[in-house]
C-alpha cells in the first residue's frame, strides 16, 4: 500500500501513551490517543482511522467488547491489541473479535512498529509464545492429525475472525456444511469452544506467527 497507515491509539495508562505517541508519530500518521473504549468508538467513527491499537483493560468498555463493537458499526480498521496480558487464551479472543495483530507492552518499540507494518499489509502477527505454550496438554499434537484438508481451511477462516455464513461463502460451501465441519473439529479436538479451535489454529500453523 503507497500511503501511510493513520493510526488510532487508545491506552488508558497516560505515561505509557505518551511514549507511544513519541514512537509512533516518527513512522506514522497518529490521529489521536484516547484513554477509555467510549472515547475509542466515538474517535473511530469520527476519524476512521486505518489502524486501531488498543488495550485489552480500558474503562468503560474492555478492549475485546470495544473491539466486537466497531465491527458492529461497520468500521474497516485493522485491530491491533498491545497489552501486558501474556495468556494465550486472551490471545485466541483477540482474534476472535477480528484483531490482526497482538504485541506484549513489554516487547521493544520495534516490534510494535514491525507490526503495524505487517498488519497494514493484512498479515497477521502473533507473538511466538503462543505458539509454544498452545502446544502443550489436551493429547497434543496427535489430535491434529484427525483434520481433513477441507476442515483445516474452515480453522482458517475461523481464525481470521470470520463469521461461519462467511466462511461458507469463501469456500463455496452451505454455511449448515461449514458449521458441521466446525463441530466436528471441535469434537475431534476435544475443545469447547471457538476460542479454543483458534489456539488449534495457532499450533497448526494456519495462522502466521
Amino acid at each position: 500500500m503507497g500511503k501511510t497507515p493513520r493510526i488510532l491509539l487508545a491506552d488508558d495508562h497516560l505515561m505509557f501513551a505518551d511514549g507511544l505517541k513519541n514512537l509512533l508519530q516518527g513512522e506514522f500518521e497518529l490521529l489521536a490517543s484516547v484513554g477509555s473504549g467510549k472515547e475509542l468508538l466515538e474517535s473511530a467513527i469520527a476519524l476512521e482511522p486505518d489502524i486501531i491499537i488498543l488495550d485489552i483493560s480500558m474503562p468503560d468498555m474492555n478492549g475485546f467488547d470495544a473491539a466486537r463493537e466497531l465491527r458492529k458499526q461497520g468500521s474497516t480498521a485493522k485491530v491491533i491489541f498491545l497489552t501486558a496480558h501474556t495468556d494465550p487464551g486472551l490471545v485466541a479472543e483477540a482474534l476472535r473479535c477480528g484483531a490482526l495483530g497482538y504485541v506484549v507492552k513489554h516487547s521493544a518499540g520495534r516490534d510494535l512498529v514491525s507490526a503495524i507494518g505487517q498488519v497494514w499489509e493484512g498479515k497477521m502477527c502473533i507473538p511466538k509464545f503462543v505458539s509454544r505454550k498452545s502446544g502443550s496438554g489436551n493429547g497434543g499434537e496427535s489430535h491434529s492429525l484427525n483434520l481433513t484438508p477441507r476442515q483445516r481451511d474452515v480453522l482458517r477462516l475461523i481464525a481470521q475472525g470470520l463469521t461461519m455464513k462467511a466462511v461458507a461463502f469463501e469456500l463455496g460451501i452451505s454455511t449448515r456444511t461449514a458449521e458441521s465441519h466446525k463441530y466436528e473439529m471441535m469434537e475431534s479436538l476435544g475443545v469447547q469452544s471457538t476460542a479454543e479451535l483458534v489456539q488449534y489454529a495457532i499450533k497448526l500453523g494456519l495462522i502466521s506467527i
